[in-house]
This record gives C-alpha cells, sequence and structure tokens, in this order.
C-alpha cells in the first residue's frame, strides 16, 4: 500500500479498534513546532519557558496567567489559540470526536488553519486503502483552497498555493523536516501521470479536471462518500449530475458559501442568474442506503450537492458543511 499526505502527521497518531484517530504527544508537538508559536532569539524567558515545557510535556496545563505572563502581545494571542485548541482536542477520545464537536458547537476563534489541518489529517484516516490517486487528489479540495482556469477544454482546479508558491500560506511543519519541497509547475492528473501521485502527494502540484461527467467528478463524489461514510457511519451513494430536470429540492447542501446561497434560491422556486450557472460546477445527488438515519419527512428523497466557485475563480470547498447539513436524525460519530 502506497503512502500519501506525511506533512499531516498522521503516522505521528493511533488508532483506537475502531480505527479513529487517537491524539498522541507526538501529534500535538507538531503544532508547537509551528513558527508562529518558536520564540525568537529575543523573546522573553517566560515565553522560551513556557514553550520548552510544552515541547517536554504537551499536555501540561496552562493557565490564563501563564500566557498573561508573555511579554509580547502577538505571542500571548497566539499561544491563546493554540491552547485553546489543544485543550479542544484533548476534551474528546479522538480527532474524528473533536472535529464533529467543534463543527457542530461551533468553531469559535479556532483559526481556519487548524481546522483544515483536522480535516486533512481525518481524511488521511478516512481515505487509508485508498489506491485512487484521482480520489486523493479530489479530496484535496476539502482542505486546500484551489484556483478553478478553462484550458484546452478542460475545468480545471489547481491549488491556490501552488500558483501563489512559497509565500502564500504557512505550510505544515513536517514539510520543511521532510524535506518536501513546494513546486510552481502544474500539470494535470492523469492516467499517465496518475502512478506520481505517491512519491509528490506533499506537494499538492497536479491539477484536476472537474469538467461534468469526467474523472475528477466521479472521483470528487467518491471521497465525499467516504468522507460522511467515516464521520457519521452513514451509508451513503453519492454520485455527479451533469444536469436536473423537474428535480424536487427538498432538501440540499450548499458545499461553500456561495452554493448554500444559490441553493436556497432553487428551494423557493427561483430562477438562477448566467453569473450564478457559471458558477456552478458541482452538482452531485446522495442517496442514503439506511433511510432510519434520516428525518422521516425527507425519506426517499436525495439530497443534492452544489459546489461553486466565486467571480475570482476561487474555490473554498466547506467539507463540514456534508456532516451538518444533511437531514439526520441525530449528528452520530462513527462507531
Amino acid at each position: 500500500m502506497n503512502d500519501f499526505w506525511l506533512s499531516c502527521g498522521h503516522h505521528l497518531t493511533d488508532r483506537d479498534a475502531q480505527g479513529r484517530l487517537l491524539v498522541t504527544d507526538d501529534f500535538l508537538k507538531v503544532y508547537f513546532a509551528r513558527p508562529e508559536l518558536r520564540p525568537p532569539a529575543d523573546a522573553d524567558a517566560a515565553e522560551k519557558a513556557l514553550h520548552a515545557d510544552l515541547l517536554a510535556d504537551p499536555r501540561r496545563r496552562v493557565e490564563a496567567a501563564d500566557i498573561a505572563a508573555l511579554g509580547d502581545a502577538d505571542a500571548r494571542e497566539n499561544w491563546e489559540l493554540m491552547i485553546g485548541f489543544r485543550d479542544r482536542l484533548l476534551r474528546h477520545r479522538t480527532l474524528e470526536e473533536a472535529y464533529l464537536a467543534l463543527v457542530r458547537d461551533g468553531v469559535g476563534h479556532t483559526p481556519p488553519l487548524f481546522i483544515d489541518h483536522l480535516v486533512h489529517v481525518i481524511l488521511r484516516n478516512a481515505l487509508d486503502e485508498s489506491a485512487d490517486p484521482f480520489v486523493l487528489r479530489a479530496a484535496e479540495l476539502f482542505f486546500r483552497p484551489q484556483r478553478m482556469m478553462l484550458q484546452d477544454g478542460m475545468l480545471l482546479a489547481i491549488d491556490e498555493e501552488t500558483i501563489a508558491g512559497p509565500t502564500g500560506r504557512p505550510l505544515s511543519p513536517l514539510v520543511s523536516l521532510l524535506g518536501l519541497g513546494v513546486s510552481t509547475e502544474v500539470e494535470v492528473l492523469s492516467e499517465g501521470n496518475a502512478h506520481t501521485y505517491w512519491g509528490r502527494s506533499d506537494r499538492f502540484d497536479l491539477a484536476l479536471d472537474l469538467t461534468a461527467g469526467g474523472r475528477g467528478a466521479l472521483a470528487l463524489a467518491e471521497a465525499m462518500t467516504q468522507w460522511v461514510r467515516h464521520l457519521l457511519a452513514l451509508d451513503v451513494a453519492i454520485e455527479p449530475l451533469t444536469a436536473v430536470r423537474d428535480a424536487r429540492w427538498t432538501w440540499y447542501v450548499g458545499l461553500d458559501a456561495q452554493a448554500t446561497r444559490i441553493g436556497d434560491r432553487l428551494w423557493r422556486g427561483e430562477e438562477i442568474d448566467e453569473a450564478e450557472r457559471t458558477s456552478l460546477i458541482g452538482l452531485f445527488r446522495l442517496l442514503c442506503r439506511d433511510e432510519t438515519r434520516m428525518i422521516e419527512t425527507i425519506r426517499g428523497e436525495p439530497v443534492y450537492l452544489l459546489l461553486t466557485m466565486t467571480a475570482d475563480s476561487r474555490l473554498r470547498m466547506k467539507p463540514q458543511n456534508l456532516l451538518t447539513g444533511l437531514p439526520l436524525r441525530q449528528l452520530e460519530a462513527a462507531s
């Protein structure tokens, strides 16, 4: 079995009997190795001591007074956010449970970077047995913003950081530790180069063709299927659609903010304009095979999933919507 996404740190976690991820000291230490938390040379003694203590014991209790004692305001803010996130993780038995609690109760001030990392490592676990590079590349949409581009008749999703180069958002510290470079050259994932994905998965340098009816849309449907099954223990089938005619929009899930607005209009029976139609780059139908888990009034009805790009061709998928937006009687973690 090929390994992939080493930068998420999945090899630093343990699994319970159900295959869910347990938080380990080594996994927590990766956060404390982030550049935002490493004390600069001119940091005061309190900041250096706090950092050293947590590298030695990443579960060490940190009081508000410990953070207030730091002389630098930016350091105080960074540590307050980090400790708040760490404590949220430690309140739950698994990373999957912690993530579900975050998206159900509200992320609060949790940095988006931390949320993306949770999605990254949980998806790595959910797709552990996948042997399809197209599914894995499609799953990158869950935790990495994309830029959409038309090229030779293909609708391409290109990693935004790959376009921006290494000056984009901060990388995982494991990228540097493992010597994984950042490429600014983009090629399209195809049958001819799919075998190269395993050796370059942490470079995020392959574009994905999301043209309707193509391999990329099928792969994204499969990635979403595995995400729902892993986190909700819900048996679903998701298929991409090229068009919907005479559909009853009984229930829908927008996979990003704009998609939710478009779904609202369709649900109300309103027409969408040309700009909204152009922005719609993914349409899927979800069928639940365990109808007892669904709200009674929705049983037997499909759930439509919508994915859009913004006016400036950005795609920022919200995978949490797949978990909180389904018409389920109860949000449950996998068991």
